[in-house]
């Protein structure tokens, strides 16, 4: 009988290996830890802990690639339409896109400010006389003060003292004479006596700046008319606006009356009444014009 020799392996088949995952790369280091996992070289930390189970990762495409999520569709487009409500829901959405136009500039006009009237409580027209001290009598100094209210009444008159000798008393235009001084006012009391009653007040004058400069005071701009510089009644008395009139030539052509007159010489009274009548003349045009124009005061 022939011998049947039998060549029987008893090692144990591996299992049909799965189909590996991920690139060539990924696989050959897989294979290799294998390798190494069944002749027990790979030390024990190294090793995975027994029960655990790797967590399943995100699934690869071909080639490594995580797949991107697709996006959620959006709704399509509603067709066109000519309706108004399509247009007017279209303007409405075009004009919330748009930035908020800038508001065109409106031109400014010029508004007439109201005049409001001025009491004439406070209202004073004031003249001075002077005379002359110093060497040659060339200083001028405060010799007789009046001033009166809106309707011509007297609220001061005095002679006043001046502080140094009286070397000119200019008779011919101040109409001061020697006995005047006689029962003078002193300078320093007439001038507490004259700013008292032109304190707040709106003060009228002719060349009125010579007047402060002999009182050695100043007043407030904004209270301060002069009829001498005054365009209106220049206009008014047919004279150039541009030029300083008398206050005698103004009397003449708008009051129809003469003042100065003879070589006795001025009356402050008199002056001041006729510079009061004046500014009266033109006040509401002349109070108009400041309101609207307050830097030509």
């Amino acid at each position: 009988m022939t011998d049947l020799i039998l060549n029987v392996d008893f090692v144990a088949s591996e299992p049909p290996k799965k189909k590996e995952s991920g690139n060539q790369k990924h696989r050959s280091f897989v294979q290799r830890r294998r390798v190494l996992e069944r002749r027990g070289v790979l030390r024990q930390k190294q090793l995975p802990p027994p029960g655990s189970a790797s967590k399943p990762g995100p699934k690869r495409q071909q080639g490594g690639k995580t797949p991107k999520k697709a996006k959620p569709p959006q709704p399509a487009p509603c067709p066109k339409s000519n309706s108004p409500s399509s247009l007017s829901a279209a303007k409405t959405a075009s004009t919330a896109t748009q930035p908020p136009s800038k508001p065109k500039p409106v031109a400014k006009a010029k508004l007439q400010a109201p005049r409001i009237p001025i009491q004439p409580s406070k209202l004073v027209a004031i003249d001075c006389e002077m005379v002359g001290t110093g060497p040659g009598g060339r200083t001028s100094d405060l010799a007789r003060c009046s001033i009166v209210g809106y309707h011509g009444d007297i609220l001061y008159d005095r002679y006043i003292r001046p502080a140094a000798p009286i070397v000119d008393y200019r008779t011919r235009w101040s109409g001061i004479r020697r006995h005047h001084m006689v029962n003078a006012v002193p300078f320093s009391k007439a001038q507490r006596e004259i700013l008292r009653i032109l304190s707040g007040k709106i003060v009228v004058g002719h060349a009125i700046s010579n007047d402060f400069k002999a009182l050695k005071y100043f007043h407030p701009k904004a209270l301060t008319r002069d009829t001498s510089r005054m365009p209106l009644l220049n206009r008014r008395g047919g004279f150039p606006e541009n030029i300083s009139v008398s206050l005698k030539r103004l009397t003449k052509e708008l009051l129809h009356r003469d003042i100065q007159v003879g070589t006795s010489g001025h009356s402050s009274v008199e002056d001041a009444r006729a510079t009061m009548e004046l500014y009266k003349v033109v006040e509401a045009e002349w109070e108009q014009h400041l309101l609207l124009n307050p830097e030509q005061e």
